[in-house]
């Protein structure tokens, strides 16, 4: 079965009610507090949940995992929210997941989600249980939401006019592989995506699919090692094209450009480098789920509709 589009929640609206929730990593207050200012510039009304600022004794986790999930889960449930916004990544995403309640949250109907890093586990886990396209894009606590003009721009622009979002691109954008490709947008973290594999909150194909992934602080023979887990599982197979976002922090450029050409190239499909999404300072909002026209040549990423209705 070839991956679908998924459904589009509505964009956002001034005055609309958001909530800032941590299924992850702990908050520093301070990088909170200026999340929620750049928000309520934008017109929103923002509510930070019970919980985003507690720790836990692990050290590692904003709270207990209950705590976490209630959360998310009372966020989601209240028909006055409008959009859900991760604090920031981490771990932990992992450890809360099974506690929602998937069908109370699929009743709930659809509403905008956005997060990268750690919350692919929940990225993943809102395609496969609820159907719903979501947003791979910065977070409220997140060091380039709170410092960097442009990513705050492009995740305003996709929450308020996702039709001028559509034309996805960086300025080192460039043809690994060459080619173009049409599929719908799935991915994100290349760790979490491996770790998840298996679990009941996992797609099982990326047939058709225009796969966008990135990682941080990893090294080449564990990008190595992820890729070729997800390639002998046959999750890969009949892949329509990838999207390469950034790899702070991970092996030196070219190592890791090395790494991904000699495990993603035998799939003979568009592959393109450095999107300009994922870890680095300065990134972009990538929507999962909505059709699209992978241009390796052009370095573009073009959304047949805007993410959001």
């Amino acid at each position: 079965m070839s991956t679908v589009p998924l459904v589009r929640p509505a964009r956002l609206r001034g005055g609309d009610r958001v909530v800032i929730v941590a299924p992850s990593g702990p908050i520093p207050r301070e990088r909170l507090d200026a999340g929620v200012d750049i928000l309520r510039a934008w017109d929103l009304d923002v509510e930070v949940g019970e919980h985003v600022l507690d720790t836990h004794s692990s050290g590692y986790l904003a709270g207990g995992d209950a705590d976490r999930a209630r959360d998310l889960q009372r966020a989601w449930l209240d028909p006055g929210v409008a959009a859900v916004i991760c604090a920031r990544g981490g771990y932990g995403a992992q450890r809360m997941v099974d506690l929602l309640d998937w069908d109370a949250m699929r009743a709930a109907g659809p509403k905008v989600f956005v997060g990268f890093s750690d919350v692919t586990a929940l990225h993943e886990a809102f395609a496969v249980r609820l159907g719903l396209a979501t947003l791979h894009g910065p977070m409220a606590a997140g060091v380039a939401f709170v410092k960097d003009g442009p990513t705050q721009e492009h995740l305003r622009r996709t929450l308020f006019e996702p039709e001028n979002a559509r034309v996805l691109t960086s300025p080192a954008a460039a043809p690994l592989v060459p080619g173009t490709a049409h599929g719908v947008t799935a991915g994100g973290c290349l760790s979490l995506i491996a770790a998840e594999a298996g679990t009941p909150h996992a797609r099982r194909s990326l047939r058709g699919a225009i796969w966008v992934i990135e990682d941080v602080a990893e090294e080449a023979y564990r990008l190595d090692r992820c890729l070729t887990q997800l390639l002998r599982s046959g999750l890969l197979d009949g892949v329509a094209a990838v999207a390469l976002g950034s790899w702070q922090d991970c092996s030196p450029e070219d190592e890791v450009r090395r790494l991904m050409l000699d495990r993603l190239g035998p799939l003979g499909v568009p592959v393109l480098w450095e999107l300009g999404f994922g870890h680095c300072p300065s990134h972009i909002t990538v929507p999962l789920g909505v059709p699209a026209l992978l241009d390796a040549g052009n370095g573009t990423l073009t959304l047949d509709v805007p993410a959001l209705l």
